[in-house]
């Protein structure tokens, strides 16, 4: 175990900064969630050009017409909504998602760290 110490040394490091950088990445992330649910609202409103009403057009060639309108408002805003709050989900999964590999990640390379640290302490007394 001891016969590459340096090369141990520069994995343990690496990999505990892996887990940081994930851990610091989906605080981050969460963060942003909170921000633009709570403080900056508009943030995730995205605006649908305005689209032109037909009045019928047949469905396949050589059919009966069937009459294709825009849908309402409140259609417009209900879809926002829901589109809204899935991609909310999606970014809380994801956040979620660094944290719980990363923290572990982060904890167990740093705890073998610290405890390689003691025992080289120990040993130099």
């Amino acid at each position: 175990m001891n016969k590459y110490p340096f090369i141990r040394k520069i994995y343990l490091y690496l990999f505990t900064m892996v887990g940081l950088s994930l851990v610091v990445i989906g605080g981050v992330q969460l963060v942003n969630l909170g921000l633009k649910a709570y403080v900056f609202t508009k943030a995730d409103v995205y605006y649908d050009y305005p689209r032109v009403m037909a009045t019928k057009a047949p469905i396949e060639p050589g059919g009966e017409p069937v009459e294709i309108g825009q849908p309402s408002q409140e259609e417009i805003d209900e879809y926002q909504t829901k589109q809204k709050t899935s991609q909310r989900h999606r970014d809380a999964a994801n956040a979620l998602a660094y944290i719980i590999v990363g923290l572990p990640l982060y904890l167990y390379h740093w705890s073998v760290i610290k405890k390689d640290k003691g025992e080289e302490l120990a040993n130099a007394k």
